[in-house]
């Protein structure tokens, strides 16, 4: 955590062992026998991650409106959820791949896959996102992925190489901006960026947005980057499905035709925010800001 409850880091827990474990484990096993183990471990998770559990606890509680038992167990069934996913992360590394896809909107993201010009991929903390590079592999056009540079090194190391084979590039955030000059050269070569666009990184702009009966702040860096560019944006959600199946939906940003730069750049950023929802209230127990994301 930085900056206490209203800031959440994004690193991947355990030790290098434990990780090196875990990928050890599911090239032996099936990816099903972390998840029965993890019906066990997930209470005690709760408790001694208890500033964790509480934010989502408010989450559901509060956002969703659900009373207090059902706002109980929904919040285990957000941990067992986000336990599952970081297993199903490390199965792939390990190299298996059991899951199946069903990518509804696979048309508009193959679209911006093969148009000439570069494209920005809006990701949030909801579902799994990084599993979109594992699982939508295409050769056509390299997609550069912004991510936290503070990310455990066995773990960076891992997704790499999963990565590097489906012509996905890694960007780590970097304290000297580096990493915006990588952005701007991708997208000038008419490649894909994509960038987590619930989740400020440091001093990041934002723009407050209706959110989930409540107000939250938005990072508009994306968004700056489309009007600077003039390249459409795509909001892509990767949601965990029963057996073994994962939902990939793809769905355009509106880019506003009118007004200043700094009113369209606000208008997309509540655009996304506006999809954003819409994701989260059909999945309201995949959602992984495990912090306070709500202004007071």
């Amino acid at each position: 955590m930085i900056g206490g409850e209203r800031a959440w880091k994004g690193v991947t827990g355990g030790s290098t062992f434990g990780q090196k474990a875990m990928k050890t484990l599911f090239s032996i096993v099936h990816v099903r026998i972390g998840y029965a183990i993890l019906i066990f471990v997930v209470p005690f998770y709760m408790l001694f991650a208890h500033t964790r559990y509480r934010a989502i606890y408010r989450y559901f509680r509060k956002n969703h409106g659900y009373p207090r038992v059902k706002s109980f167990f929904k919040s285990y069934l957000n941990h067992y959820l986000f336990g599952q996913m970081m297993f199903d992360r490390f199965a792939i590394y390990a190299g298996h791949n059991p899951f199946k896809v069903d990518n509804p909107d696979n048309d508009l993201f193959l679209e911006m896959v093969d148009s000439e010009h570069g494209c920005i991929i809006a990701s949030s903390h909801v579902g799994n996102p990084e599993l979109c590079g594992y699982l939508l592999s295409q050769q056509t056009k390299r997609i550069n992925s912004l991510i936290f540079g503070g990310e455990a090194e066995e773990v960076q190391k891992n997704r790499s190489k999963v990565l590097d084979n489906n012509n996905v590039h890694l960007i780590p955030v970097t304290g000297d901006m580096s990493h915006i000059f990588f952005l701007n050269a991708a997208l000038t070569n008419g490649e894909m960026v994509s960038m987590p666009c619930d989740r400020a990184f440091g001093s990041a702009k934002t723009v407050e947005c209706e959110f989930l009966n409540g107000k939250a702040d938005f990072p508009v860096g994306a968004f700056v980057l489309a009007i600077q560019y003039r390249v459409p944006v795509i909001a892509l959600f990767v949601l965990k499905m029963p057996a073994m199946q994962y939902r990939i939906h793809v769905i355009a940003v509106p880019a506003p035709q009118e007004g200043t730069r700094r009113e369209q750049i606000s208008q997309m950023t509540r655009s996304f925010a506006k999809i954003l929802e819409g994701i989260v209230q059909r999945y309201p127990e995949q959602w992984f800001n495990f912090y306070e994301f709500w202004k007071s």
